[in-house]
């Protein structure tokens, strides 16, 4: 059986990339893992991705929690770094 620990490593996102899409969409990581893979292979899946990142940051900021907002800015910095087809207007 495949464990949570081998779908993360066969995963295109981090352990805390999955986590925090888990969190976003209310889901299990299993769960989170599986529509990640989905999105990053379809047109415009890797953006929804990053759009899913900015609205947890716009969130923290209004919710006044920065470090939380600091913490999600720096997970978008490492995914934008690791995928750069994931920049909104990228071809």
């Amino acid at each position: 059986m495949i464990s949570l620990e081998d779908m993360e490593d066969m995963c295109s996102l981090t352990r805390d990339e999955i986590a925090q899409i888990a969190a976003h969409d209310h889901i299990s990581d299993e769960a989170a893992v599986a529509e990640i893979e989905r999105m990053m292979h379809e047109h415009g899946g890797p953006q929804a991705l990053q759009g899913k990142l900015c609205d947890d940051i716009r969130a923290a900021l209004h919710a006044d929690e920065v470090a939380e907002a600091k913490r999600l800015f720096a997970l978008l910095r490492g995914f934008l770094a690791e995928h750069p087809e994931a920049v909104r207007g990228a071809r």
